[in-house]
């Protein structure tokens, strides 16, 4: 069997502060490239970590748009939810997401975390399980977060999305370390959401792969070198067989990507993002908002100020229901 694994694509309908080139034409470019990789390396089945779309409620039109190149792959897509897909980092708002949309309308299929899929061709049979984004993913919860092997399955692929780092990184960023989960009886490791990547790495005869995300966002340094790939997994009985291949059609940093020194701009676009999410979790069910508001703040490093007038705006809400 051939798989075909991307992450973090973040389809959206407007430019990221940090791109100076048209972004949505972008994501559409890679798409039509991948199209291309699936038939020139005859691939059976598509994966994807998560982050599909920026935000969980993109426009129907861009939804549209690119719900009709995903169906143009022609091939099963098997994706979990990332943080950006979902509603106030809780998996259970999916079936209320753009995501969850495309899964109703069979062009994706989501991996549910207790409900792993088994995929079989001739003699062969691989497990696929997924793990979707989850709030705090990284500390307490990635204690349990790995499923089991199914028995009598000759491989098994797992995709999550999580901070799945190779070394340590800043002690106030919650991660995991792969040394951390070698203990996991799957033999694929696919992970999401760190958007630089670490590439492939085979520890103990188990493949651990971040080939970072489609679409560079920021212009930091790392994003400025890196040119965004896709993986290739040929996995046969005897043996698995691993290809990362850059992309033809992502430019070099320098040439899509800005270092913007307008902090204004900047600064509004966080409190737009910020006041969206507000407007997202007002809704869930067992949820404090003020929990909610302070945990996106603290992840985000907001400034003091846009915590203070989004809690004053809920209060002022509160307030006029009474």
């Amino acid at each position: 069997m051939k798989f075909l694994f991307f992450t973090d694509t973040h389809i959206r309908a407007t430019n990221p502060v940090s791109r100076k080139d048209n972004f949505l034409e972008t994501i559409e470019n890679k798409f039509t490239e991948i199209k291309s990789l699936i038939t020139k390396h005859e691939i059976d089945y598509i994966l994807h970590g998560g982050d599909l779309f920026d935000r969980p409620d993109i426009p129907v039109k861009t939804v549209g748009k690119f719900a009709n190149i995903l169906k143009d792959f022609n091939k099963p897509i098997y994706i979990i939810s990332g943080n950006h897909d979902i509603y106030g980092h809780n998996p259970n708002t999916i079936d209320r997401s753009m995501l969850g949309l495309l899964n109703t309308l069979n062009i994706v299929t989501l991996i549910s975390k207790d409900h792993p899929i088994v995929l079989e061709d001739k003699d062969l049979r691989i497990q696929l399980s997924g793990c979707p984004y989850i709030y705090d993913i990284d500390s307490e919860y990635k204690k349990y977060y790995f499923p089991k092997r199914i028995e009598n399955v000759d491989y098994h692929i797992f995709l999550i999305h999580s901070f799945l780092i190779d070394k340590p990184f800043v002690d106030t960023v919650s991660h995991t370390l792969i040394d951390e989960v070698l203990e996991t009886d799957a033999n694929i490791i696919l992970s999401g959401h760190y958007h630089t990547g670490f590439g492939v790495k085979e520890i103990n005869n188990k493949y651990f792969i971040n080939p970072g995300s489609l679409l560079r966002t920021n212009s930091s340094k790392p994003e400025l070198k890196r040119i965004p790939e896709i993986i290739i997994l040929d996995i046969s009985k005897e043996n698995i067989l691993v290809k990362e291949i850059p992309l033809k059609s992502a430019l070099p940093g320098e040439e899509v990507l800005k270092i913007n020194n307008d902090f204004e701009k900047i600064k509004s676009e966080a409190l737009e993002d910020f006041k969206l999410l507000v407007r997202q979790n007002t809704n869930l069910e067992s949820y404090n908002i003020y929990e909610i508001l302070k945990e996106i703040s603290d992840k985000n490093n907001f400034p003091k100020k846009i915590l203070e007038e989004a809690l004053k705006r809920i209060e002022d809400i509160e307030v006029n229901k009474k």
